[in-house]
This record gives C-alpha cells, structure tokens and sequence, in this order.
C-alpha cells in the first residue's frame, strides 16, 4: 500500500476522475500543468495517468516531482519510446492496461518496465465491482515475469484481497473500500499482510 495519484483529462477516461490541468473548483480554467502539483504529490510521488496522450504529461509529472509514472498501453502508439522517456526524465516505468486489453499485448514490454497495473475495473469511476476475470492475467504476468511488481486497481478490499494476492499481485490501490470503512487503518493493515503473506508463500514454494 502506498500514496498514490491519479490524473486524466477528460478523454483517456470520463472526467470524473482528476484533471490536473484545472484548478480545484476552476471548472474549465487551464493552468500549467506542473504549477502547484509537487505539493500536492503524496509521497513517493506515485502518478497513475488516465489520459488520451501521455506523452505531453511526462515532464510535467518529473517536475511536480513524480518518481514513478503509469501510463494506459491503449493511450500510446509507441510504448517503447515512451517508456524510454520516463526514464530519462528520472523516474520509474508503470504500465497499465484496461480489463479488455489482453495480457499478451503487455508482455512485450515487460522487462522494460518496473510495475505492470492490470485494472479490475474500468477506469474513471470509483465504486466499481471488481472483476474476479481479471485475475488470470495476474497468474500468468507473476509466472512469466517472477520479479515484476504486479499492482491491481479497482474494487479491491477485505473481501477481494484474498484472490489478488493468491494470483501474484504484490501491490494494491484500494480507494472505496478504505475511505468508506469505520476503521481504514485496519483495512490497510489487512491488506498489506495479506499481499505479504501471499509473496512469503511463493517465495517459499520456488
């Protein structure tokens, strides 16, 4: 479990997700990109971009002060050069795809990148069900690429962790599920011991 941010604007995803380009209640007032944002990045300055061109959100996102940044593999025509600029501006490589996005189209990428986010709800809205199909594409990412961190998005909580962590994702974004609970520290705590758990057990059968 971490700090984590989300961006989009308005067309990789709906718009109502977070639209860095606008001010809080400035509705439709554009701003620098960059301006403001590195005091608003929790640490470590984790980016989850939800945008149509990722490409012209890099440098902003390394000034704001991200180190690590996620792009959508549907929002790009070239992931390898891409990723090649994340990396120049300093910081790590996530890579995410939607749930109608197959796993083998990430694959080609995967030893270039440092995290894969396989997204078990379609992106944009919170509250989602979460999508216990998307797990095959967990399993099968943790056997091909045993070192890989492998993150999940969406609908993930006490009563989801379990299949999560038990395919192989050894990092979760949960949102609804500790925001709406009457203790969230418990439920932070419980799924951090179960992503533990779960990676001692495998480490452990190799």
């Amino acid at each position: 479990m971490r700090g984590a941010a989300g961006g989009s604007d308005g067309v990789g995803v709906p718009d109502r997700a977070v639209r860095p380009q606008q001010r809080p209640g400035g509705a439709g007032r554009r701003v620098q990109p960059h301006a403001g944002l590195r005091r608003r990045l929790p640490p470590p300055g984790y980016m989850h971009m939800m945008v149509a061109s990722p490409e012209q959100w890099v440098k902003p996102m390394a000034v704001a002060g991200a180190n690590q940044y996620t792009f959508h593999l549907e929002a790009t025509d070239n992931p390898g050069a891409l990723i090649k600029d994340i990396r120049e501006n300093g910081m790590k490589v996530g890579l995410a795809i939607k749930p109608g996005t197959t796993v083998e189209h990430l694959a080609p990428w995967a030893n270039q990148i440092d995290m894969a986010l396989v997204m078990t709800v379609e992106p944009g809205f919170g509250g989602q069900k979460f999508m216990e199909d998307m797990m095959p594409k967990v399993q099968w990412l943790r056997t091909q690429f045993p070192s890989l961190d492998i993150e999940v998005d969406g609908g993930v909580g006490p009563d989801t962790i379990h299949k999560c962590a038990e395919a192989g994702a050894n990092m979760i974004v949960s949102g609804s599920a500790i925001m709406k609970s009457a203790d969230p520290r418990s439920v932070i705590n419980l799924l951090r011991n179960v992503c533990s758990e779960a990676a001692q057990k495998r480490c452990l059968d190799r």
